[in-house]
């Protein structure tokens, strides 16, 4: 409250929209991505789905962070959701000028760039699309651990529109599965809600350890770069998100397994 009983103004602040309302919270806005190297600059020329595009440049674009449902290729169909979150991308991305901030490794084996994607030009308000897809509900977080600077602002904006079904999160497709009740078909980029069971070692090649879940079959397979998880207690409460292949999940970074408050 100030002095007259109201209530006072909340500075809300939107990622790199540096003309809101910055009387009302008294200075300007920070920018999110502050001390990412400053990379390439281009048109976006093609959106090839939720988190890839071309640059005018020629240089294919990889963004960090976030995991969008893959269109078809070859054999196989694409995921769904693929239509809805690559239109996403491109309405907010196709024809502008952008600038590429790399926060780790730049390029990835197919020589695309790796890094968080800001417009640049005057067409429409700044944005950050890795982090408008997450708040579009378009695309999902994944962390990867050669690449995750900056990607803890996007568990946040994640968590919104999946608690708001926002975008895909309205989809029953998209719903973060119990792991006591594992559809056949699980495989691919899932999330999942568990309580630990207990940890054990493993012989596997950079694995430091695999967490076992309560009434599931899934096994977490805690990666190198993920070690520090493998002091999880027992019964503890985790949504965990990772590549499932044979019922087991890698988990390769920290912010890839959320500890939840118990019910």
């Amino acid at each position: 409250m100030d002095d007259t009983g109201r209530p006072a103004p909340i500075c809300i602040l939107v990622p790199l929209a540096a003309a809101l309302l910055v009387a009302a919270c008294g200075r300007a806005p920070e920018d999110p991505l502050a001390g990412l190297a400053e990379g390439e600059r281009g048109r976006v020329v093609r959106v090839i789905d939720g988190d890839a595009l071309v640059l005018s440049t020629g240089q294919n674009v990889r963004l960090i962070g976030i995991e969008a449902p893959a269109g078809p290729d070859r054999d196989r169909e694409g995921d769904h959701g693929f239509e809805e979150s690559k239109r996403a991308l491109e309405e907010m991305a196709l024809g502008r000028e952008v600038e590429l901030r790399y926060g780790g490794l730049t390029r990835d084996h197919y020589e695309r760039a790796l890094a968080h994607v800001v417009t640049t030009d005057t067409l429409a308000p700044p944005l950050w699309l890795n982090a408008e897809m997450i708040r579009r509900g378009a695309a999902r977080v994944r962390v990867y651990p050669d690449t995750a600077a900056a990607n803890d602002l996007l568990l946040p904006m994640e968590r919104e529109a999946r608690e708001a079904k926002t975008g895909l999160w309205k989809d029953p497709a998209w719903r973060v599965t119990d792991a006591a009740g594992l559809p056949d078909s699980f495989q691919g980029f899932q999330m999942v809600e568990a309580v630990t069971a207990g940890m054990q070692g493993s012989d596997i090649r950079g694995v430091s350890c695999e967490v076992m879940l309560d009434r599931s079959l899934l096994v977490l397979e805690i990666e190198t770069g993920a070690a520090e998880l493998c002091r999880l207690d027992p019964e503890t409460r985790i949504r965990a998100r990772g590549h499932v292949r044979n019922l087991r999940m890698e988990i390769n970074h920290s912010l890839n397994l959320e500890i939840l408050e118990n019910p």
